[in-house]
């Protein structure tokens, strides 16, 4: 399966903090946003990964991730001059998936919870149609909305609907077959000139393809696109890590507890950043695994 990060965009919600920079370079407690997307492919299984960003960024991104190779991953970057909506990620990337399958994550949403790497990994190993991943909001009006039967089945989309028929919001993580390059190809354009994802999925849904992972206790979904829940998902990722003595998103500790690095490797990796507490954490790591 590849992967594709979608990370383009000016940020405008942000604005003036992104005037000048990515929303996806921006800290989150202690690391870039983007290093919590990026987890979330590995732990998934995914390590030939696309990044889209817009011309602005590529530079900065390159600089900080190069072409992941220290992390046992291959990274490739492409770029998209102006938004066009979420499922213009399937045709930037159209190339790098290939003939098989793709994840597809947004840069600016954060996955965390108990077990959350084996529901990833058990979702990914097979995807025929789709697989999307739902998760219980209080204002679902401003979502993507899964509809499901008494079974749990989906039955229905909403694109943030007025009279919502569920509180599942469907967050920025999707797993689809090949299918969906022609599918993205085929759409036409919203009233806002973009190609929704919404759209991409009911074609799915039509077809008896589409399938609804529920992420309800255990699990924490945060988007990270306005000044309040950046600072929401801060605090979040502050408070379970000085609890528990363990890093989110650590990039370096992924990969080696993956096998995609020795702890040697890790050590290296953690030594250049000695000076910082996720530097210092990384040289622990690996001491620990060695």
């Amino acid at each position: 399966m590849k992967g594709i990060i979608l990370a383009g965009g000016t940020g405008t919600r942000l604005h003036p903090i992104t005037i000048g920079t990515s929303k996806q370079l921006l800290p989150v407690g202690d690391k870039p946003m983007i290093y919590y997307p990026l987890s979330v492919l590995m732990l998934a299984g995914v390590r030939d990964i696309l990044l889209i960003t817009n011309p602005a960024d590529t530079a900065r991104f390159t600089a900080l991730l190069g072409d992941g190779s220290h992390l046992g991953l291959r990274l490739t970057y492409a770029e998209q001059d102006t938004p066009r909506g979420i499922a213009d990620a399937i045709l930037i990337g159209a190339e790098h998936i290939g003939d098989g399958p793709v994840a597809l994550i947004l840069g600016d949403n954060i996955f965390h919870g108990t077990s959350f790497s084996e529901t990833l990994a058990a979702n990914a190993r097979d995807v025929r149609g789709c697989v999307l991943f739902g998760y219980p909001v209080n204002d679902p009006q401003r979502y993507g909305v899964g509809e499901t039967d008494a079974d749990g089945v989906l039955v229905g989309l909403q694109e943030k609907p007025e009279r919502p028929r569920s509180n599942r919001a469907i967050t920025g993580l999707y797993l689809y077959d090949n299918d969906v390059v022609d599918i993205a190809k085929n759409l036409r354009p919203s009233a806002r000139g973009e190609l929704e994802i919404t759209d991409v999925n009911r074609v799915y849904l039509e077809r008896g393809l589409a399938r609804l992972v529920d992420l309800g206790r255990g699990f924490a979904w945060l988007d990270t696109g306005t000044p309040e829940s950046l600072l929401q998902a801060g605090q979040y990722v502050r408070t379970l890590e000085e609890r528990q003595g363990v890093r989110i998103a650590c990039l370096e500790e992924i990969a080696l507890r993956l096998g995609l690095i020795d702890a040697d490797a890790c050590h290296r990796l953690g030594s250049r950043m000695a000076a910082s507490g996720y530097g210092q954490y990384v040289i622990s790591i690996a001491a620990e695994l060695r």
